[in-house]
């Protein structure tokens, strides 16, 4: 049986610094076991989405983009912010459109997850595009400097386990795609 874990009461709002991207800031808490104060840094993020684009020819499309946090560069999906009011599921063809020129036939949604929890408050939407094709080169944002890769979808499990797709939302997507097929399977 699941324990019960009293929630942590917000005594006092730290002062925010604005990053463009993101915002950062260190509130105080109150140890609910303890009545201790606790200062504890938050990150505030607009939702991000993720899109697994796949081809009528069942090539999955890849974008590969220079990573700052590691300073090299990863081969992942689509991926990017939800503006402000935006539904996710526009986010995400905006994206796959903005970054790859590719649009989608059909959009099924496959979840959402907090990607970490400990300090930020925002989700990451998982979508999967089918039938997609190519409609121009993209526009990428400003900023974005993205090479489009097209690799053979049977290529996934060699692309992950090799260590050629390392960004831990990219891989959680591709989970959340297996358990809808394996539940959609399980239906049959």
């Amino acid at each position: 049986m699941p324990q019960t874990v009293k929630p942590w009461p917000r005594l006092r709002q730290g002062l925010q610094h604005d990053y463009r991207v993101l915002k950062v800031r260190s509130d105080v808490w109150a140890d609910p076991r303890t009545n201790l104060e606790q200062s504890r840094v938050r990150v505030d993020c607009a939702d991000w989405v993720n899109v697994i684009a796949v081809t009528a020819q069942d090539e999955l499309v890849f974008v590969r983009q220079f990573r700052f946090g590691i300073g090299a560069n990863t081969l992942e999906v689509v991926g990017g912010m939800v503006d402000p009011g935006e539904d996710p599921a526009a986010a995400a063809a905006r994206e796959l459109e903005e970054e790859t020129g590719y649009r989608h036939g059909r959009l099924v949604p496959l979840g959402a997850v907090h990607p970490n929890p400990a300090v930020q408050d925002n989700r990451c939407h998982s979508f999967l595009a089918l039938d997609c094709v190519k409609v121009h080169d993209g526009r990428p944002d400003e900023g974005e400097d993205i090479a489009v890769e097209l690799h053979p979808r049977t290529e996934l499990p060699r692309l992950i386990l090799e260590g050629h797709i390392t960004h831990a939302l990219v891989v959680v997507a591709f989970f959340l795609e297996r358990l809808h097929a394996e539940a959609g399977a399980a239906r049959k």
